[in-house]
């Protein structure tokens, strides 16, 4: 599992635009990874809203966001394409990201009990390194809070 300070493990996985994701691949630019719950859910919606509107500000921080989900490839270029996301979805069906940074507890809906995401955010420096993560995030203010510290770096 992944802990701040320390390098994140090398990983790929499937986004939407047809395109496997690595690591490395930004190596040199930060990363954010916001992990949510479920496509089309009105927190998830409001999330990806707020990181679509505010996207051209974390490329001017030389930052790349993605989001990232249990839903399939189908289900994120659906999503993507109704709420105009500038940036791809990650498709996680196995949780192998989510296992990674430790986000599938178990979590209570109508009084049943489920392991499902909790919404998360971590944001990886320009050379690999864990720098910072929101666990158990309201949506509310987030985007701005997570920009803040991206430009910081």
């Amino acid at each position: 599992m992944v802990k701040v300070g320390k390098p994140v493990p090398s990983f790929t996985a499937q986004a939407t635009g047809d395109q496997r994701i690595q690591l490395s691949d930004f190596k040199g630019k930060n990363l954010v990874l916001y992990f949510y719950p479920k496509d089309h859910t009105p927190g998830c919606t409001t999330q990806g809203q707020d990181f679509r509107d505010r996207y051209q500000d974390f490329l001017d921080a030389n930052t790349a966001v993605f989001g990232i989900s249990r839903d399939s490839l189908r289900t994120h270029e659906n999503f993507k394409a109704k709420q105009n996301f500038p940036f791809e979805l990650i498709s996680d069906p196995d949780e192998e990201l989510c296992k990674l940074f430790d986000v599938i507890k178990l979590k209570k809906l109508y009084g049943k009990e489920y392991m499902g995401i909790e919404r998360s955010t971590f944001l990886i420096d320009k050379e690999g390194i864990l720098r910072q993560e929101w666990r158990k995030v309201k949506v509310k203010g987030h985007v701005d809070e997570v920009l803040e510290a991206a430009r910081a770096l």
